[in-house]
């Protein structure tokens, strides 16, 4: 039997769709579904890589966690990776196959067959799929090219909530004129609303959702109320665009740990630095002006899509000469995938990987390393233990740690490597052990490794917190259970 297909679909980017997709596969978990997420189409710089070395984005990752399944390449089958404002890496069945340029919607149509052939995988094998879309179903503009929203739906003729974010305004006029803008045909799949991130006593809405419910004929199924603190995988960078306290502003002590995370332009699959949030004493900050950096304790350099661009950026901004002030000073330097690539003395990109080919860029010189980029993508999961000692990573040396690479290129020198990773040498260490860098993504998500090198870093309390993410789950699943009306 082919299992039907429930579709979570939003009145516009970021409204909550991801999350509550991962609440609806814990849910339907743990009243025995066998339950798969779905997401035809995924524009994120996020992302993860399953068993057998595909990639898909990050928020099917945990969608399937969610579900206590293993991520596969059906969950995403197509992901596009923002290089620019007018370009993305396409990801086909998990491996790069080509560059969608702005503008060229209605070519997304030329990859419905993968979106068709992943839908099938996942309704033979599983009870139910919980398919989300992207952004909102109303823009017309894109309906030409549309493969993640309606067209999805009309095909599996599934079941559809509609979602709107009343933290944001608007929510009733978003819900009415989404469906306005809906073919009858579209219209007629949607079953019921969903008021998500409500702050307040919700018998305050109900005129508003009486008249809401006889304009439409939709009912509304629930009000889901805000929700603090949640340490689930968000989909894109999008959540970081809300203020980040700067150096000196409230919400940390004297005595924290304070870790200053470089805002890059394309950063990607920042929620490796989602297990400081819980620690106490720790301070996790996102910076984007030299003026904001301080004297934190630990200065990151994330992952990035675009290592040349976003170094160019960090130029520009004069961040890179407040990194090595903070180093100067005393601070600890990571730098993560592309991150570790920029703390080398230069990239090389004979294929034209990034730039013109040939081209040779010089890095922040804090390593002695060269990276050489590739055309090939290296996408892995990976586990080992910790290598490099010395300053805050002392403590570190000999954690067991695990994760996920994805990256184009190698990075070489004279560095010891920090870690050793499926039996190789990855990244690399300073001799006083105060810069740092490596190719692993996740690498926090190892408790061990991350109390020691807070240890390491010598300040904050002896108290440290392992980071729960199937508590995160089970702590939404509840919250959801019961929205309020």
């Amino acid at each position: 039997m082919t299992a039907p297909v429930l579709m979570v679909l939003g009145t516009a980017s970021s409204v909550g769709k991801s999350v509550l997709t991962t609440a609806l596969c814990r849910i339907f978990r743990q009243d025995g579904v066998r339950v798969a997420p779905f997401k035809a189409q995924n524009m994120s710089n996020k992302a993860d890589v399953t068993a057998d070395g595909l990639e898909i984005g990050r928020a099917q990752s945990e969608q399937a966690a969610a579900a206590g399944l293993a991520p596969t390449v059906q969950m995403n089958p197509v992901l596009l990776k923002p290089q620019g404002d007018r370009t993305s890496q396409i990801v086909l069945d998990g491996r790069p196959a080509g560059t969608l340029h702005a503008g060229s919607f209605a070519a997304r149509r030329e990859l419905w067959p993968a979106v068709e052939r992943a839908l099938a995988s996942l309704r033979n094998d599983y009870d139910l799929v919980v398919a989300e879309g992207a952004g909102s179903p109303a823009e017309t503009n894109l309906r030409e090219g549309d493969i993640v929203n309606m067209s999805v739906a009309l095909h599996t003729d599934a079941t559809v909530l509609l979602v709107g974010d009343i933290d944001r305004g608007g929510v009733f006029a978003h819900l009415v004129g989404t469906m306005e803008l809906l073919a009858p045909e579209e219209r007629a799949l949607v079953r019921g609303f969903v008021i998500n991130r409500f702050r307040g006593d919700p018998s305050l809405l109900t005129p508003a959702i009486d008249d809401l419910e006889r304009r439409t004929g939709i009912p509304v199924l629930g009000v889901i109320p805000w929700l603090d603190d949640l340490r689930i995988a968000d989909e894109d960078a999008v959540v970081l665009e809300r203020a980040s306290p700067a150096a000196g502003e409230t919400g940390g002590t004297e005595t924290d740990v304070d870790i200053a995370v470089v805002r890059l332009p394309r950063i990607a699959n920042f929620d490796d630095f989602d297990p400081f949030v819980d620690e106490p004493s720790v301070r996790l900050r996102y910076v984007s002006r030299p003026q904001d950096l301080g004297r934190p304790q630990l200065v990151i350099l994330p992952g990035t899509k675009a290592t040349v661009a976003d170094l160019e950026a960090l130029r520009g901004a004069g961040l890179d000469e407040a990194v090595r002030r903070a180093h100067a000073d005393g601070a600890s330097v990571l730098g993560i995938c592309g991150g570790f690539q920029m703390l080398g003395e230069r990239i090389h990109d004979p294929g034209g990987v990034e730039t013109a080919p040939g081209n040779v860029v010089e890095g922040l010189a804090l390593l002695p390393l060269t990276t050489t980029f590739a055309a090939e993508k290296t996408t892995v999961r990976s586990s080992g233990h910790v290598e490099g000692s010395g300053g805050a990573w002392q403590a570190a040396a000999g954690a067991a740690v695990e994760g996920y690479e994805i990256h184009m290129g190698t990075t070489e020198g004279a560095a010891r490597p920090l870690l050793t990773l499926n039996g190789h040498a990855d990244g690399a260490i300073s001799g006083d052990g105060r810069v740092a860098g490596t190719y692993l993504h996740g690498l926090f998500h190892n408790d061990a490794l991350r109390h020691a090198l807070l240890s390491g870093l010598g300040r904050g309390e002896t108290t440290l917190r392992a980071f729960d993410r199937e508590r995160e789950f089970d702590r939404l699943a509840q919250h959801a259970r019961a929205p309020r009306r």
